[in-house]
């Protein structure tokens, strides 16, 4: 196995934004943003890093907001410290950069785990969420009953990830091919995603070692805290906050990962404004499968915000 390129060259791609980093909730965390306005914070899913979002940005940073995508703990340019993966600190991490930033609202845009934590910074810290967009993920309470139902069996790559030591040594063996393998797997067939240089660049980060683990760690809690007490603590709380803040779900047809039927029944555990778009011929990346029409979904539906 090669060694990956340098953590500069890799994670921060140049572009019309600015890299920085910055702390929060006891660490360090790297954010590219871009525009003025009212802030949008992106939070990308498993297993991209904040450039999952570089379709995105530049459109809504002309439509009038500040931009900022952020790399969760434990990817990227982030820092990679052996705990603080559960939801808590996912949403103190969230609320943290915000405030960091010298803001103190946002509206939150997450793919797939990055959506996890945006749904749980927008139950447990509402001061500090305008407005939630959330792609590929359903709410927490979702997810875990259809888990607890059976569910998991059916998300092969869940189970896999109990495994210790072994699924962070697949993702970074041969130069991180598996990590563009799952990205084909979880993509539509007919989809261009992901071209060759798009692969290697998702594949070079997560070589960034300890991200392999990290990343694997949000997997882990959600589905070991099933039969632990603070996960029944989590599901509690969960239940008394219903989401206040205007919510969007854009969600893939084809989405192998979770089913659009599983993933719009989170509209349950909204209680203010909620829209739903779904997107035929689209696997588990809309915002990379279909970059434009998400981009202007965003655009459009934060004008309502």
């Amino acid at each position: 196995m090669t060694a990956p390129a340098l953590l500069h060259d890799v994670v921060e791609v140049p572009g019309p934004w600015t890299h920085r980093r910055i702390s929060a909730n006891g660490a360090q965390f790297h954010v590219a943003e871009l525009g003025h306005g009212p802030l949008v914070l992106f939070l990308h899913g498993f297993p991209e890093f904040w450039w999952a979002w570089r379709h995105q940005m530049p459109k809504i940073a002309d439509a009038g907001w500040r931009v900022v995508a952020m790399d969760l703990r434990g990817y990227g340019g982030s820092d990679k410290p052996p705990r603080g993966y559960d939801p808590l600190t996912f949403a103190a991490d969230i609320t943290g950069v915000i405030q960091s930033i010298g803001e103190r609202q946002a509206v939150l845009v997450g793919h797939g785990w990055g959506a996890y934590g945006a749904w749980t910074a927008a139950s447990f810290r509402p001061a500090h969420v305008r407005g939630l967009a959330a792609l590929s993920m359903p709410h927490p309470l979702v997810l875990r009953r259809h888990m607890l139902k059976g569910g998991i069996a059916r998300h092969g790559s869940l189970l896999a990830s109990q495994v210790p030591f072994v699924p962070e040594r697949r993702l970074v063996a041969d130069d991180g091919i598996r990590v563009e393998q799952l990205l084909r797997r979880w993509t539509s067939p007919s989809s261009p995603f992901p071209d060759e240089e798009t692969g290697a660049r998702y594949s070079e980060a997560m070589r960034i070692w300890p991200a392999s683990h990290c990343a694997l760690e949000y997997q882990r809690w959600a589905v070991r805290s099933l039969f632990r007490s603070n996960g029944r603590r989590f599901s509690r709380r969960l239940e008394r906050q219903p989401i206040a803040a205007p919510v969007l779900q854009i969600h893939g047809g084809a989405d192998r990962q979770h089913t659009s039927q599983l993933v719009a029944s989170s509209r349950h555990h909204v209680a203010g404004r909620h829209q739903w778009l779904q997107l035929e011929n689209v696997g588990h990346f809309p915002h990379e499968e279909s970059p434009d029409l998400v981009t202007d979904t965003l655009v459009e539906w934060l004008r309502t915000v």
